[in-house]
This record gives structure tokens, C-alpha cells and sequence, in this order.
């Protein structure tokens, strides 16, 4: 039985993997989607000093207070980020580190600094528009997320990440997601691990947000990795 703990993307919440949690849990394994402070149902919490170090506390606070072990530690797209932060802080509580196509910074690093900054329209000085959906994402999911993604505070994409250890010595696997067209800020991330050792490097045929358009699939992958 593994432990999933998942650090959803931007401007979602543990909602957004509603459609993989089942699966997970049918196949007998733990899964934890925590949202992070001011997304989700957590929106009313926003405020202008929400940065990337608040959504790193927010699941090492989980993995705190539900004795966390042996974690198969998953991060989608800005989930990356998080992931790398918790994975430095808590390397011995890990079993695993899977990127599913997310940022992967190094020491230093902000997201912005990873897409050459611009991206989504500032609102009222401190938050950061929802991006577009992607274009294969069904009607239904669409109107389920209108209400649910939220404005997202800037400092989660400026603030830098600062490590402290080596890389994890936890098996560590990249899946990217190629149903993207040319536009695609993870392909860098598929150059580099595609062809490095320490890495197991896996592409699924879908848009950016499995968890959504293709659950059934991205399930599947998963458990074949634990």
C-alpha cells in the first residue's frame, strides 16, 4: 500500500484530482490532496504575503500531523515548485518524488524565473489571473472549475526557492504530458531528464492536466510506478 500525497497545480486545489482520488483508493493506497492557503475552499484565506514557502508549510503541515512515511510525493505544474521545497525539507519521509509535468527548480530558482517571467494578467496588485483550461478539457469539468480556480497570489510565482540539501537519493520520475501543441513551458524539463540516469522519464499522450481530461490514464501510471 503506498501513500499519495499530491501538490496540486495553480490556482486549483485538492478538487481538482476528485476524478483520480477514487482510483487511487480502489486499487488500496492512501491518497492526500491538501489545498494550499488562499485556493479552493481555502480562497478566504488570500492575502497579498501568501508566497511559495506558505504552500510548502502547508504540506509539511500534513505530513506533520497525519505521520506521513514512505510518501510518493507528486507535483503537477506549480506543484513542482512545492514538491521540491517539501521533498528538501522531509527527504527521509519520502518514497518516492514524481513531477507530473511540473516545474523542477534549482536552488535559487522562482517559477518566473522558469517561463522567462510575463504569463497571466495581474489583478489588484497582488494576484495572478487563472490561465485558460486546456482546450481538450470537457464542458462539464469547465463549469465545475469556474467556480472553483481561483486568483492566485504573485509571490508564489516570484518568491525563489532556497534548498539545503543534495537532491533527493528517493527514486525521482518526470512524466511529461505531450498533447500541448508547440507552446510548452515543461518541454525543458522533458529535455533534460529524458536522458539522465538518475531519473525515470515516462510521457503520457494528454493536455496539461490529466488529472482532469485523461484520470483514467494518469491512474493507471501512477500505480505503475509504486
Amino acid at each position: 500500500m503506498a501513500t499519495f500525497l499530491i501538490c496540486h497545480g495553480a490556482w486549483g486545489g485538492g478538487w481538482a484530482w476528485r476524478k483520480v482520488r477514487p482510483l487511487l483508493a480502489q486499487a488500496g493506497h492512501n491518497i492526500f490532496t491538501p489545498t494550499y492557503t488562499g485556493l479552493g475552499e481555502r480562497a478566504h484565506l488570500a492575502h497579498p504575503l501568501v508566497d511559495l514557502e506558505t504552500h510548502i508549510q502547508d504540506v509539511l503541515g500534513v505530513i506533520e500531523c497525519e505521520d506521513l512515511r514512505d510518501i510518493v510525493l507528486v507535483g503537477h505544474s506549480y506543484g513542482g515548485m512545492v514538491a521540491t521545497g517539501v521533498a528538501d525539507r522531509v527527504p527521509e519521509r519520502l518514497a518516492q518524488l514524481v513531477y507530473l509535468d511540473a516545474f523542477v527548480p534549482q536552488n535559487g530558482q522562482s517559477l518566473s524565473d522558469l517561463t522567462g517571467g510575463g504569463g497571466p494578467e495581474l489583478v489588484a496588485g497582488w494576484l495572478l489571473a487563472p490561465m485558460d483550461a486546456a482546450p481538450d478539457t470537457a464542458l462539464a469539468d469547465l463549469e465545475f472549475g469556474r467556480t472553483r480556480r481561483h486568483h492566485q497570489p504573485v509571490r508564489c510565482f516570484i518568491q525563489k526557492l532556497h534548498l539545503i540539501h543534495a537532491a533527493p537519493s528517493c527514486p525521482r520520475t518526470y512524466i511529461h504530458c505531450t498533447k500541448k501543441g508547440e507552446h510548452d513551458s515543461f518541454r525543458q524539463f522533458a529535455d533534460r531528464f529524458a536522458t539522465d540516469p538518475a531519473w525515470r522519464f515516462l510521457r503520457m499522450d494528454a493536455s496539461h492536466s490529466p488529472n482532469t481530461t485523461a484520470p483514467d490514464a494518469l491512474a493507471a501510471l501512477l500505480l505503475s510506478i509504486v
